[in-house]
């Protein structure tokens, strides 16, 4: 009946006992080693190491240029020759084409050309080898005009968001980024998600910037969202500053949180009961030593992290437990707050009869 900022230690303990309530993890060095080794999303780690091709190959949907020269003029392609100063022209530009569904282009005298899945060097020998007998002598230049095979899409918080052609030397996601115009927002507000075969991992823009293997090689056909989401985690209970926390920076540990959260407070906060909660995957929560989770529990469930203050080495382990975003931080009061406010309700309770029996004695 007591008023309280939340559930005392006491509390919480006990509620991880109760079938479907959450998991409770002390932070001890066991634990942080397994935790550790589970890392945040990765760009390097989600997807298969991708480098792109030497050459540019064509594609459905590529536009394409042709252009025959021959030998000599009178040619299939080439202009006559009028007089005997001017030998004509003896080339020829074939209109830019669309490779059609078949994946093929229509060149005069050679007829239905395959180039889906080709180089360019590799249809002009096709085109020379059916126009031989044809032309004199003839030589072809294949040139892409459009690419948009080898694109990659990029929308959200990101200048006008585009299609960005890829080149043949291969680029990475923030050359990309950088291609379509670069970010809207502040950098630490930024995340990176990146869908590619139907998979999509999401990513914070520092990461890219801090950790040099997270900026992979774009594949053609991916597609690179940024969305505005400001990393930021809650703190409630028995500390100064209660409420919605920016990160900042990124990465920071649980003792920077109950830092930036103004700290325990002496005559109110419980060193036994500082407390992260958060969801995390069954599979993490059972690698973790003294783990008591049923073996059959799938998905995610909720964690509960447990410091206990009063341990010297406490701020040591807080250091090493990185936060994430949307995690809760809570500190609980300290039990002998419960009996501050019994003596409090107490003396409320009895001042009145107090002070009457002071009036009585004092008037006749």
């Amino acid at each position: 009946m007591l008023p309280a900022s939340g559930p005392r230690t006491s509390t919480v303990l006990a509620g991880a006992e109760m079938p479907k309530g959450y998991a409770l993890v002390e932070i001890e060095p066991e634990m942080l080693a397994v935790l550790s080794r589970e890392g945040p999303p990765s760009f390097s780690g989600a997807f298969p190491a991708y480098h792109p091709p030497r050459t540019q190959v064509i594609g459905i949907g590529d536009s394409v240029q042709i252009t025959i020269w021959e030998a000599g003029p009178g040619g299939l392609f080439s202009a006559p020759a009028f007089d005997r100063v001017s030998p004509g022209s003896r080339s020829a530009s074939i209109p830019d084409q669309v490779v059609a569904g078949d994946g093929a282009v229509t060149v005069p005298y050679a007829g239905r050309i395959p180039v889906a899945g080709r180089t360019p060097p590799d249809v002009e020998k096709v085109i020379v080898d059916r126009l031989a007998e044809l032309a004199i002598k003839p030589q072809a230049l294949v040139t892409v005009t459009r690419n948009i095979s080898n694109t990659a899409t990029v929308m959200g918080e990101v200048g006008p968001g585009a299609r960005v052609p890829l080149s043949v030397r291969g680029d990475r996601l923030l050359e990309v980024i950088g291609g379509a115009g670069g970010v809207r927002a502040p950098i630490e507000d930024i995340s990176v998600g990146l869908t590619r075969d139907e998979r999509t991992v999401r990513v914070p823009m520092q990461v890219l910037l801090q950790e040099p293997k997270e900026n992979v090689f774009v594949q053609p056909g991916d597609v690179i969202t940024l969305t505005r989401e400001p990393q930021s985690f809650l703190t409630v209970g028995a500390v100064p500053r209660v409420g919605q926390i920016p990160f900042g920076a990124l990465g920071i540990s649980l003792a920077e949180a109950l830092v930036r959260a103004g700290g325990l407070q002496t005559e109110r906060s419980d060193p036994e009961g500082v407390f992260l909660l958060r969801e995390e995957s069954a599979a993490l929560v059972r690698a973790y030593p003294k783990s008591q989770l049923a073996p059959d529990t799938q998905g995610t469930i909720r964690v509960i992290y447990r410091l206990d203050m009063r341990d010297p080495l406490a701020m040591l382990r807080a250091r090493q437990m990185t936060m994430r975003d949307k995690d809760i931080l809570y500190v609980s009061d300290a039990p002998f707050l419960e009996i501050q406010k019994v003596l409090g309700v107490f003396q409320l309770l009895t001042t009145p009869a107090v002070t009457a029996a002071s009036v009585r004695t004092i008037v006749p």
